[in-house]
């Protein structure tokens, strides 16, 4: 019977269609020509706005320390953030366009497989009806079998229809995973596109209450705003000498934190505030996990350092004892009285310093340190070393690209590693935070 050679095929398409990713080739509608032409011109001209206002703050700058100059400045930032702040809403409107075209797209092909299931079962149906006849229902029934042998042809025709069909799926899978890939990228792209519009709010606003407190002093109270300056001075000199905590090692003054964080945001792309929220955070976790000694470097036990709580197999052997052991050795120290991590349930301890780099970490990133600061060694206890070996971690996780999504994402693999997207997030949300007040008060530093 036609209908057992033809089974073996359909069965194939079958099992092709199960294992088939959600793919097509149906277009999603596109914007048209003249809408991306209008978006283009709006877009070109707040450039052309940011980069007039750009002048006029490098104009100003060098009026500072007088009313009129602080508050023309001031106007100037305004204004420039008032613009970023349409350019990004333009472009978000536009990226919200594209990520709903791309959702509607995915929704066809979901529908798209629904269909191919529905007429394989269809045909399949009809097949069996074909194999379940016997010869002498066939030859009682002529002319119902000679309908059915029809049928059998009219498979064969839809045979090669489908496997023209499934090739054609086939060959837009790649192009489909690429759609899906470039959806993921523009969702991100709007998230950061709104942290910034957020951020140049909350700048605005800063700088609009600012302005409204100097246009309050009147020409003829020139004193009054010198006292005004001298006491924006004041706060920027309390912010520069704040001491900043570090883990395992004392803490710093802020000024300094911020000019080691500037010198690997120069070598590395990343944010000096990320750099300095990561570090913050690490010493908050300090103040809950406490500090601990290697007691065994053969074993690596250890004890608490302040409580003398035994901690067994504390640091991984000899993964990270034989790099401790030299480590401390090359600095001077006695590995017995170094402080390291202690280890918590289910993981081992032993990071070393501010930034809190296990032993076998820190040798990846010793050499690098070197050519980045010019040094011949590296400590992992000294502030500079330690922020420049962070600022180089994160550019390897992707922090450089900026953004809000690149950032968190990095900061949540700093913490969790491959398990970043469950367990690194609250870290992530923190470390965030930080970054914003860090970033307000590098700016406020940089104008006082």
């Amino acid at each position: 019977m036609h209908g057992h050679i033809l089974r073996p095929f359909l069965v194939v398409f079958a099992m092709l269609l199960i294992v088939l990713p959600v793919v097509s080739h149906v277009h999603a509608q596109e914007l048209s020509e003249r809408e991306r032409e209008e978006l283009e011109e709006e877009l070109e001209d707040l450039q052309e706005e940011i980069a007039e206002w750009e002048k006029v703050l490098a104009e100003t700058r060098a009026k500072k320390g007088t009313l009129q100059g602080d508050v023309t400045l001031l106007n100037a930032q305004i204004k420039q953030a008032e613009a970023q702040i349409r350019a990004k809403n333009v472009a978000i409107s536009n990226l919200g366009t594209e990520i709903k075209q791309k959702s509607t797209r995915i929704t066809e092909l979901v529908g798209k497989i629904d269909e191919g299931h529905e007429s394989l079962g269809s045909l399949m149906r009809r097949l069996n009806q074909i194999d379940d006849l016997t010869l002498v229902e066939i030859a009682f029934a002529a002319d119902s079998a000679f309908a059915l042998f029809e049928d059998v042809d009219n498979l064969a025709s839809v045979q090669i229809g489908l496997h023209e069909e499934f090739k054609e799926i086939r060959n837009a899978k790649a192009e489909t995973e690429e759609e899906r890939a470039a959806l993921a990228l523009k969702q991100s792209a709007e998230l950061d596109a709104r942290y910034v519009v957020e951020s140049k709010k909350a700048e605005v606003a800063k700088n609009e209450a600012e302005k409204q407190q100097l246009l309050a002093i009147t020409k003829n109270e020139e004193a009054e705003y010198q006292r005004v300056l001298a006491a924006r001075q004041a706060e920027a000199a309390q912010i520069r000498a704040r001491l900043f905590p570090l883990r395992d090692t004392e803490g710093i003054e802020f000024g300094d934190a911020v000019r080691y964080a500037q010198v690997a945001e120069d070598k590395t792309g990343v944010r000096a505030a990320l750099i300095l929220a990561i570090l913050s955070q690490e010493s908050d976790l300090g103040k809950n996990v406490g500090q601990c000694l290697v007691t065994d470097l053969e074993t690596g036990d250890g004890k608490g350092k302040n409580t003398g709580t035994p901690f067994p197999q504390m640091m991984k052997v000899p993964r990270d004892t034989v790099p401790f052991e030299r480590i401390t050795k090359a600095l001077g120290k006695d590995w017995s009285t170094t402080p390291v991590s202690c280890s918590l349930p289910g993981g081992y301890g032993g990071a070393m310093g501010p930034t809190q780099f296990i032993p076998s970490t820190w040798e990846l990133f010793e050499g690098r340190v070197k050519v980045a600061l010019d040094v011949e060694a590296t400590n992992p206890w000294n502030a500079g070393h330690a922020i420049m070996a962070t600022g180089l971690y994160l550019q390897d996780v992707g922090a450089g690209a900026g953004g809000y999504s690149a950032e968190h994402r990095a900061a949540a693999t700093y913490y969790a590693g491959s398990g970043w997207a469950t367990r690194g997030q609250g870290y992530a949300n923190s470390v965030m935070a930080k970054a914003t007040k860090f970033q307000q008060d590098i700016d406020f530093l940089k104008e006082n």
